[in-house]
């Protein structure tokens, strides 16, 4: 029997609802244990990262390149990475993907596991 024959049966019980609704809560929560929330806990470590970015900072940006973190405009989200001796690049703080550099109490901040 189909689930459209038995929408159309009179005089349904109420069970037969609740049947055709336990799939789609089931797969509601599925969704939101596997996708929705390690995506907002990704989003939460990035932007922690980018708070605690602080000059001397070793990082690589999203685009790959690797620098050392020189300046930190306080008005703006603009960094200046050196990415070579004597080699500055301005670049939005949200392009920084990862901090090389370990600091005491912050162990492994930045790195994927």
């Amino acid at each position: 029997m189909t689930i459209f024959a038995m929408l159309a049966q009179e005089g349904q019980p109420a069970g037969g609802t609740i049947g055709l609704l336990l799939p789609l809560l089931l797969m509601a929560g599925i969704f939101y244990f596997m996708l929705i929330r390690p995506q907002q806990r990704r989003a939460r470590q990035q932007r922690e990262l980018i708070e605690s970015l602080r000059v001397g900072d070793e990082v690589m940006t999203a685009g790959g390149m690797f620098g050392t973190v020189r300046h930190i405009d306080p008005d703006s989200d603009i960094v200046t990475l050196e990415i070579s001796p004597g080699t500055k690049v301005r670049m939005v703080r949200g392009a920084i993907a990862r901090r090389l550099t370990e600091r005491d109490g912050d162990e492994g901040a930045g790195r994927e596991p």
